[in-house]
């Protein structure tokens, strides 16, 4: 008798992978700028790499924020670079575009062209988790306001 190997396809925790998009939500709000407002923007400062959060467009029920890295760019990497969608009204967010790439499939067959992992869209997710969470413990926001209302 022979045996055969059944391939099974990767299918994603859904509960798992909405909690962590929930985090991902609760911490966003933390480091966008004061005005809500399109092409309005923060940087955040995180041990020596300076990063930009700048909102790209607003509706009703979503938001796109860019998240790049401006400086401590290691040298031979491509500096960070991730779109993120806040869905205001089910309070998640998710990475959209990383690195410039198109849209991130759930799943991915393995092995396939590009070499995607399986569950690559929660392994960045999981990544935007623990880079919020860092920004929000230890980060430095660099604040641009008018200590004097313009008085002076």
């Amino acid at each position: 008798m022979t045996a055969t190997a059944v391939k099974q396809r990767y299918i994603q925790s859904l509960p798992k992978y909405l909690t962590l998009c929930e985090h991902n939500y609760l911490r966003a709000l933390k480091l966008l700028p004061a005005k809500k407002e399109v092409a309005e923007k923060r940087l955040v400062q995180l041990g020596e790499h300076q990063f930009e959060i700048k909102i790209d467009g607003c509706a009703k029920y979503t938001m796109d924020i860019s998240i790049t890295q401006l400086s401590g760019v290691i040298k031979g990497m491509t500096p960070l670079f991730l779109t993120v969608r806040l869905y205001h009204d089910a309070k998640v967010a998710e990475i959209i575009h990383h690195d410039y790439h198109q849209r991130i499939k759930p799943s991915y067959g393995y092995p396939n062209p590009l070499m995607h992992q399986k569950d690559e869209k929660y392994q960045l997710n999981a990544f935007l988790y623990d880079w919020l969470v860092a920004c929000v413990e230890s980060g430095r926001s660099v604040l641009n306001w008018d200590v004097n209302n313009g008085l002076v």
